[in-house]
């Protein structure tokens, strides 16, 4: 097994862990520090809406020496005052993109270009598009994502419960708004590429936290039945179980997005890559950033107000400081780890998790007997008649009958 395999198998059955909970007060001053960030870049800069939204026109050349500096300078100039994008394509063509412009202002861009090109106009394809279709978009864009989020909260409701679906929905939340402010200060243009990007990656965010929760669900069953451990420490505990999980699913799904963002966009100059790459590169690591030190911190968070949860995390203080106390009187160490003076017969000292498997292997253990003796062939009788000492019926000793 290799080493990050065994770390994991230790992760999972609680040898070893780093206390995430315990020091979320660093995880939440960090994030409000990125999230304001964020802010501060979205309202001084502003997003930089693409022609889907904002409406424009796009000029595609056909093949040219003309560089894309050249060709972006000419547009402004023949579209006065409109701010213009040019990129190279992989046939050597161009594409300028101008925002706002409508179809009227449209033609002497179109005729400039060809003039620079020394091409007839006619072999520059131009194509508009109105204001009103683009905010139709923009709006339908965020009908989509606020129908996502209401689903979102409803599915974790039912499934988990109200706790849950609230620290969801903040970490949600945090990553569309640090991806939202990256977009601003980078300035990369947003177009519908970039709400697919948005969407992926909220939905993958969803994923790394449900499965942080689905353990929590099941680690805390029982957990008022026993005095080991608080909810915050099972939490904890379920959290450090899937982070080798959290942390192979985030690398892997990062290094295609890498390669679209960096050496796509970068190096060979597809810009087209970089509105739905930046989003995922972006989102993901912050989805996987707040699954682990934003969702389940808050569930704790929210959870331990609970009247039955304030309970339960009196009776373990209570029960540790007995503990050690008796050890600082009988001249012993007080005991370092969670299970402080653990009592087996104590159904109080139970883990639920190891008492859940326990429920299970005697089950298991049940059919297999069950099966053993359906399929085992019957036994002769005198072979226990002619045995002395062996019990004759049920619990009734041999002889004779009184």
């Amino acid at each position: 097994m290799s080493r990050l395999g065994s770390l994991g198998a230790r992760l999972y059955r609680g040898e070893v862990g780093y206390d995430f909970v315990a020091k979320r007060m660093i995880w939440y001053g960090l994030s409000i520090l990125i999230t304001i960030t964020a802010i501060v870049g979205l309202s001084v800069r502003g997003l930089h809406m693409g022609i889907e939204f904002s409406g424009g026109a796009v000029f595609t050349t056909p093949k040219t020496s003309i560089s894309a500096d050249e060709a972006r300078d000419k547009a402004e100039e023949s579209a006065e005052g409109h701010t213009a994008i040019a990129q190279k394509l992989g046939n050597g063509g161009l594409r300028i993109q101008i925002s706002d412009l409508d179809t009227e202002a449209a033609q002497p861009v179109q005729k400039a270009l060809a003039k620079e090109l020394g091409v007839e106009s006619s072999k520059i394809n131009t194509q508009l598009v109105g204001p009103s279709w683009g905010e139709e978009i923009a709006k339908k864009a965020w009908q989509g994502l606020a129908i996502f989020m209401l689903l979102v909260v409803i599915y974790l409701a039912i499934a988990f419960e109200w706790r849950m679906a609230l620290a969801a929905l903040i970490a949600l939340v945090h990553d569309l708004t640090i991806t939202v402010g990256v977009y601003a200060l980078v300035g990369f243009e947003v177009t519908p590429g970039t709400v697919i990007g948005l969407l992926t990656i909220l939905g993958y965010s969803l994923y790394d936290t449900v499965v942080v929760f689905d353990g929590l669900r099941e680690g805390a069953k029982g957990l008022t039945k026993q005095t080991r451990y608080t909810y915050s420490e099972i939490a904890n505990r379920s959290l450090n179980g899937t982070l080798v999980r959290s942390i192979n699913t985030t690398v892997v799904a990062l290094l295609p997005v890498a390669a679209l963002l960096f050496i796509g966009g970068g190096f060979l100059g597809a810009g087209m890559l970089n509105d739905i790459s930046l989003a995922l590169f972006v989102g993901l690591a912050a989805g996987a950033y707040s699954s682990i030190f934003i969702a389940t911190p808050l569930v704790a968070d929210l959870k331990e107000r609970d009247p039955q949860m304030k309970a339960l995390a009196t009776r373990v203080r209570a029960k540790r400081a007995a503990a050690a106390a008796r050890a600082e009187s009988s001249g012993k160490a007080a005991p370092a780890d969670d299970a402080d003076d653990e009592d087996p017969e104590d159904p109080e000292d139970v883990d639920p998790r190891d008492a859940a498997d326990e429920e299970a292997e005697r089950e298991e253990a049940a059919a297999g007997v069950v099966g053993q003796r359906g399929t085992e062939p019957a036994r002769p009788q005198s072979s226990t008649r002619n045995q002395p000492g062996r019990n004759r019926g049920r619990g009734r000793p041999s002889g004779k009958r009184r």
